[in-house]
């Protein structure tokens, strides 16, 4: 009777859910997020602002040729065209159109260079083979034959439009379109010198990759030369590949030792002898981070930083002569970070320049001498990016976010200073925009998300910001996200004495008040990035989601003082030759009044977890802030800031000799000892990144100690850890299983 009973039951339940009268949430899935990515938002383009301001094109698939179209719309028409079709990228004899990673216009529009076939060159896919289009002809030709299959870099168009530069096997050659006539510029390349692009401290830590310009007269070439000898050299052991262990050599300059000698020079396009600056400082002991051609001038601007990154000199080169003048000079008490907002205006007599001189992050107006320096966006708050100067307008249009430290908004600001600054987006889409602005200033491609949508892409009109095309709603997506179910991430103010904090929590589907529950913290905690964002993606939403509901959990996170949020120099700043510590001292007493604030959490079961520098913040806090942390997940992250590159420690560390207390403290290895709670460590042992050299120094540190603890390594995987079959899915079931085990 009783099995009769329960059978009706269910039944009747089956009928409602079908009827709908029952909402059935569907269950989020690791198998769904990581192999089947069944939750990846959309995004739309490559678009580019064409130069009439009235248009944009895109690529868009063409199924029959396997390959890109590249369409132009007509913003006020709405008219569709198509500038080049995928057959017209079809090599003789080739099944398939050229597959386009990359393109660019030459000046008058009359030819396409197309790059293709790419391969990575540390992290980003920047050597590949390049094609050009002749548009009046129709003629596709490959560049740079006879050098090897995918073994060109950065090649662009010269001014007038009928030669290419590119770099080759760290050579740089110039080639006539019409002609295919190559002229190798440089050949030296090779072994220690490295002409025309950077080696891989300068591209991770200034951003530095593309390492050479045209004139704009198109008759020179400015270019930096690399000399690694002396630098550091590290091996990642390939393991796997073979019967033999591969070493894979790396020039990597750790922390206090020397760096790359790197120079610039100019060369003429035609071929001849590279004349150098004679920059001031030691090259091996400076960074010349920046290096730009004044537009319409024989001079380019340099910026060099010294080696403690506190002090950015300003040079004027003058390529005929090879003088350099010092026009500025940036200081700052702690660190100087590098931003690319430098625009040439009133006839190029004054150009734009980013500091943090009166306490927050401004634009201002120098003249070309250095002499007059005019702040233009004026108030307590910081310029989080540059969108668009439109002079014509007079008004420089710029991302910040003055009341709310997680969101993003647009700005502007009239460029002779005047005025306050007028909010453009719009005052009910509360989260995070971000703008493609037309050259003048009318029209854009906005993006908007926040916590709980999706990112929406539209083409509007920037005066009004009324909405004109709908371009990516991701509507799909959410309706995807609407079926699971889940509690909306909420936001909230931390104040740990010192400071107030921002922070996020994620509770369970079921979450009930009354209930003790089991936290994790998830954190960063470094001055490279943040966690506490309001938008779509940041902090691994989903896997939060699932770690919530899956083992009946809170999901916190919190941003320490340190973090790269929009607060003010201070702010970001007070954590200079302190890494490590001020920021999880901050961590775990945010924890501490967290627990406090909501009777909901279990502060026996508290568990922290971090990637790179989150790693490292999360050993930070079961060891040295054990009573808070009582367990924790570290991945990819470095043991002793002695080990990590020389340019991002430094620039918040100092240099060793000068802070031997601040490096051994700040480094997780030197608290070892204090462990009591449960800890799993994670690796790649193809990190070139972080070396898997942190990892074992670290579990051979514990093991002295006697202390017991998990590890989990991945052969060959990098930073990232997702190279091979399976392995994101992997690591999250290990994660997980050890949350389930020990949280």
């Amino acid at each position: 009777m009783k099995r009769s009973i329960l059978f009706t039951s269910a039944l009747l339940i089956a009928v409602l859910c079908g009827a709908g009268l029952f909402a059935q949430n569907k269950e989020l899935t690791l198998e769904d997020m990581y192999i089947h990515n069944h939750y990846r938002s959309k995004g739309i383009g490559p678009l580019r602002w064409m130069k009439d301001n009235k248009s944009y094109s895109t690529l868009e698939f063409n199924d029959a040729l396997q390959g890109n179209d590249i369409i132009r719309y007509d913003v006020a028409e709405g008219l569709r065209t198509v500038l080049v079709h995928a057959r017209q990228l079809l090599p003789a004899g080739a099944a398939k159109a050229l597959a386009i990673e990359d393109y660019a216009w030459s000046e008058d529009n009359s030819k396409l260079l197309v790059f293709t076939n790419t391969r990575k060159v540390w992290r980003y896919h920047t050597r590949g083979d390049y094609w050009v289009l002749n548009l009046t002809d129709g003629r596709l030709r490959q560049l740079g034959k006879g050098l090897g299959e995918a073994t060109l870099m950065f090649a662009k168009f010269s001014p007038e439009g009928g030669r290419v530069a590119y770099v080759s096997k760290q050579n740089i050659y110039v080639e006539d379109v019409a002609t295919g006539k190559i002229t190798p510029l440089t050949q030296d390349g090779g072994g220690n010198i490295i002409n025309g692009t950077f080696d891989w401290v300068y591209e991770e830590e200034l951003d530095d990759r593309d390492g050479f310009r045209w004139s704009p007269d198109g008759t020179h070439i400015a270019y930096w030369q690399s000399d690694t000898k002396g630098v550091g050299t590290f091996y990642l052991i390939n393991n796997v590949d073979s019967n033999y262990s591969v070493p894979i050599p790396l020039p990597y300059p750790k922390v206090g030792t020397p760096n790359s000698a790197v120079k610039v020079g100019v060369v003429p396009a035609t071929g001849g002898k590279t004349r150098w600056f004679a920059v001031p400082g030691d090259p091996r002991n400076n960074y010349l981070a920046r290096m730009e051609y004044i537009p319409d001038s024989d001079e380019v601007m340099l910026q060099q930083l010294n080696r403690l990154q506190n002090t950015n000199t300003v040079w004027v080169g003058n390529t005929k002569t090879m003088a350099l003048k010092n026009i500025l000079t940036d200081k700052d008490d702690a660190f100087l970070e590098i931003h690319d907002n430098v625009v040439w205006l009133d006839n190029h007599r004054f150009f734009t320049w980013t500091s943090e001189k009166d306490g927050w992050l401004h634009l201002y107006k120098v003249s070309r001498d250095g002499k007059q320096m005019q702040c233009i966006t004026n108030g307590d708050f910081d310029v989080i990016q540059v969108n668009c100067i439109d002079p014509e307008g007079g008004y420089v249009y710029y991302t910040a976010s003055p009341e709310n430290f997680t969101q993003r908004y647009l700005y502007r600001s009239r460029l002779d200073g005047s005025g306050e600054a007028e909010r453009v987006s719009p005052m009910n889409m509360a989260g995070q925009h971000a703008y493609q602005i037309s050259a003048n200033a009318k029209y854009a491609i906005h993006s908007f998300e926040n916590a709980y949508t999706p990112r929406r892409i539209s083409l509007i009109h920037l005066a009004n910001h009324a909405e004109m095309k709908m371009l990516e709603d991701n509507a799909l997506l959410k309706s995807k996200i609407n079926d699971l179910g889940l509690r909306p991430k909420e936001f909230f103010k931390v104040d740990i004495g010192e400071v107030v904090l921002d922070a996020w929590v994620i509770k369970p589907r079921s979450f009930d008040p009354r209930k003790k529950y089991p936290v994790l913290f998830h954190v960063y905690g470094e001055p490279a990035g943040s966690t506490v964002q309001d938008n779509w993606g940041t902090g691994d939403n989903l896997w939060h989601q699932y770690l919530a509901n899956e083992l009946g959990c809170v999901v916190i996170s919190v941003d320490n003082r340190g973090t790269k949020v929009p607060r003010g120099r201070e702010f970001r700043k007070c954590i200079y030759r302190q890494i490590g510590l001020l920021a999880a001292d901050d961590q775990a007493a945010a924890a501490k009044k967290i627990m406090n604030m909501y009777s909901f959490i279990d502060p026996a079961r508290t568990g922290t977890w971090g990637w790179s520098g989150g790693g490292q913040m999360s050993l930070h806090g079961i060891f040295r802030h054990g009573d808070v942390f009582k367990t924790a997940i570290a991945v990819s992250f470095v043991a002793h800031q002695t080990l990590y590159d020389n340019i991002y420690q430094e620039r918040y560390m100092g240099l060793p000799e000068d802070n031997p207390d601040g490096y051994r403290e700040g480094s997780p290895v030197t608290h070892a000892n204090k462990l009591q709670g449960k800890l799993l460590l994670i690796h790649g042992t193809g990190d070139d990144n972080v070396h898997y050299q942190n990892f074992e120094i670290m579990v051979n540190e514990l093991i002295k100690h006697n202390k017991l603890f998990s590890m989990m390594s991945y052969p060959m995987r990098d930073h990232g850890i997702n190279q091979g079959i399976n392995t994101t899915l992997h690591m999250r079931r290990t994660m997980e299983q050890f949350w389930k085990k020990n949280l």
